[in-house]
């Protein structure tokens, strides 16, 4: 697991600055503290560069990237792991191909000259993100894994592009500009973004499941993007009825399932694993401790709130496998001390500090002398395990049900997670006209954040709000969905694509996955997410993905044999960190992160928000009157705002290419 970047200009007579390439590595030296690689190819007009965590293949000169292929044509920079590669390399091996490395990456430039890129990618299993050029036809082409597990962000300057791992790696070069789009404002005050685009002018994502292809063609680099995979739920017709053999959908997801877990597991250093109260967190450990000779380093996050502590649980799922267990308790003052430095690495806002609590975890898992742990993350997505897909399948899902019967589960669901009403459940319905026209209702996972337009709208800047005056977050949102993964779909396979498509991508494997993880030079691997696992779970049918009022029925009948008892029969819980109103001490960090980013004149001098409506939204959210799930929402808000404040600082405030530059110095990596 590592960190990525790469130049492409227009013009092959414009020459590439070696310094610059392994500055950009140097700012991400999180991602790959274990050393650093550029190569050039001047007559082409392109360079890539590489920091590196050496996790397959520990040799360090060996494994150094970029890759070049033996007659120079193909250049690689690759970020992320490949299962199954020494199978593949095997095959090719015994087809007359001759490997330098014993890297999972190398086995790209091999399938890449025998069978094209589409072929390639069909052979590719994992997460991962990396850069091709192709000399043949001067092409370069930016790829990201099927779920979006690695970042891969790109830009056009005056020059050409510039692509890198992190938005940090892009800004550190020089003919980048760094400053928030209007667009990107809103939909960081109101969490949810719009698929491939960021909160920054001109710079773009690398959707999941996509190539981009960046070819020069008459001195000027042409950009083209198309998509490899999809989540490709069955028509609802085809899914089978009530008499359909459970017991086959429960053997199929427990055999996926281990087999993702023992993939894994490969690595030239030892693998542990996160451990939260959950389904989906317990059942790997059980199946890793379940395949491994040895105890398994078990890492789990404790609050100093009875009401979103999970550690009991894991504690005894720990004792169930024999683990050896770590676990981290937090206190309230914890998270916000640890705010502005966690923001520098997901570069973008955060609702909840369960971002900060899982950068203070890698944090020790790196210190305990970890590079990788095996994660939960996918299991809700794919078996449909958060109350907004319950609560899509109760109104939309469940015709056959008596209306009295399905107001009853639904009220049920809303008393359970009152909790997590205001952020993981909307306050009051909100009606979307485009996603009613796209998919026919409004998922009840968006609405929580789409219902905070009427409060971020007023918090922007008179300039930057003009600019959106006549702008349709959720309109924006839908129009990236594709029709025809939609259309025919069961109503729970169309709330569960969406969620994938926004939140999975944007929150989960972002603040609360890779950007956090990598901070202190972590891998995590989400077994779930396995395309094979995934595939297979699309055709579960949805009455046993949610069988009554239960969620994830058939993963939580595949697991039965190895989860405790309780945690069996336990209803699925959010796993967020407790908010700032529930903890004075906790608001008092709020409120001196507040004075120092969101004083007058740091707002005018940022120009984003308008200070008089940060001053109303904070009395707000300290009127005893306002609800509980108000309070909620607007805790978010309040992290959103201090969030885009501290981000201005960051990036746009800062000079980014000088601090990159004075990190390569510290680091010593120097052409």
């Amino acid at each position: 697991m590592c960190g990525i970047a790469g130049v492409f200009h227009h013009q092959t007579e414009r020459a590439i600055d070696p310094q610059t390439l392994v500055n950009m590595a140097a700012i991400m030296h999180h991602r790959g503290p274990d050393g650093f690689g550029y190569e050039v190819q001047q007559d082409y007009g392109v360079g890539f560069s590489h920091a590196r965590l050496s996790i397959i293949d520990l040799d360090e000169k060996r494994g150094r990237q970029p890759f070049l292929s033996a007659d120079k044509r193909l250049m690689l920079t690759h970020n992320g792991e490949f299962y199954d590669f020494k199978r593949i390399r095997a095959d090719l091996t015994a087809r007359g191909a001759r490997f330098n490395s014993k890297s999972d990456s190398e086995i790209v430039l091999h399938l890449f000259e025998r069978y094209g890129l589409e072929d390639t990618l069909k052979e590719l299993r994992g997460e991962f993100a990396f850069g091709l050029f192709d000399a043949k036809d001067e092409s370069l082409y930016l790829v990201r894994d099927r779920f979006g597990i690695k970042p891969l962000y790109w830009t056009e300057t005056e020059q050409g592009v510039v692509f890198g791992s992190e938005l940090k790696v892009l800004f550190a070069h020089p003919d980048v500009k760094r400053e928030f789009s209007a667009e990107g404002l809103y939909h960081q005050l109101i969490q949810v973004m719009v698929p491939g685009s960021t909160a920054f002018e001109g710079i773009n994502q690398v959707q999941p499941g996509y190539v981009v292809k960046l070819q020069r063609k008459n001195g000027k680099v042409v950009a083209t993007e198309h998509k490899y995979w999809d989540v490709d739920f069955p028509p609802e017709e085809s899914y089978p009825g009530a008499d359909v053999d459970e017991e086959s959908y429960i053997e199929g997801v427990r055999a996926k399932l281990l087999e993702a877990v023992q993939h894994r597991m490969t690595a030239d250093v030892p693998v542990g694993c996160y451990l939260s109260g959950g389904i989906d967190s317990c059942a790997i450990l059980g199946l890793a401790s379940a395949s491994t000779q040895t105890s398994v380093k078990a890492f789990t996050i404790g609050f100093d709130s009875a009401d979103y502590d999970e550690t009991p649980i894991a504690e005894e799922m720990a004792e169930a496998t024999q683990a050896d267990h770590h676990i981290m308790r937090l206190k309230a003052d914890d998270l916000y001390d640890h705010f502005v430095k966690t923001l520098w690495h997901t570069e973008r806002t955060i609702y909840n500090t369960l971002g900060v609590a899982k950068y203070l975890m890698s944090k020790e898992v790196h210190e305990a002398g970890y590079k990788v742990v095996m994660t939960g993350e996918g299991s809700d997505e794919l078996f449909a395990g958060y109350p907004a897909f319950r609560k899509d399948m109760f109104l939309h899902g469940l015709d056959h049900l008596p209306e009295v019967e399905r107001v009853e589960w639904q009220e049920l669901l809303e008393k359970n997670n009152k909790l997590f009403k205001g952020a993981m459940l909307a306050r009051e319905e909100f009606v979307s006209d485009a996603f009613n026209q796209k998919m026919g209702f409004t998922p009840s996972c968006v609405q929580p954040w789409l219902s905070c337009s009427s409060v971020a709208l007023p918090l922007m800047s008179e300039k930057k709000r003009e600019q959106v005056e006549s702008y349709d977050p959720s309109k924006a949102i839908a129009d990236t969905l594709d029709k025809k993964m939609l259309d025919g779909r069961h109503p729970l396979d169309r709330a569960q694509y969406v969620w994938i498509k926004t939140m999975l991508e944007g929150q989960i494997l972002t603040w609360g996955g890779d950007r956090v993880d990598m901070a202190n030079s972590m891998e995590a691997r989400p077994a779930f997410l396995d395309h094979h696992l995934a595939e297979y779970a699309f055709t579960v049918p949805p009455h046993l993905r949610i069988k009554g009022n239960k969620e994830k029925y058939v993963l939580r009948e595949a697991m039965k044999g190895l989860l405790p008892e309780t945690l069996y029969k336990r209803e699925k819980f959010a796993f967020m960190a407790p908010p700032a109103h529930t903890d004075p001490e906790k608001w008092k960090a709020v409120e001196k992160l507040a004075e120092q980013f969101l004083n007058e004149d740091a707002v005018k001098s940022a120009g984003l928000l308008d200070y008089k409506e940060v001053v109303r939204t904070f009395e707000r959210h300290q009127d005893d009157n306002v609800p509980n799930e108000e309070r909620v929402q607007l805790d978010a808000v309040i992290n959103h705002m201090l969030g885009v404040q501290v981000l201005h600082h960051h990036f746009v405030a800062t000079d980014v290419p000088k601090q990159a530059q004075q990190r390569a110095s510290e680091l010593g990596w120097t052409v």
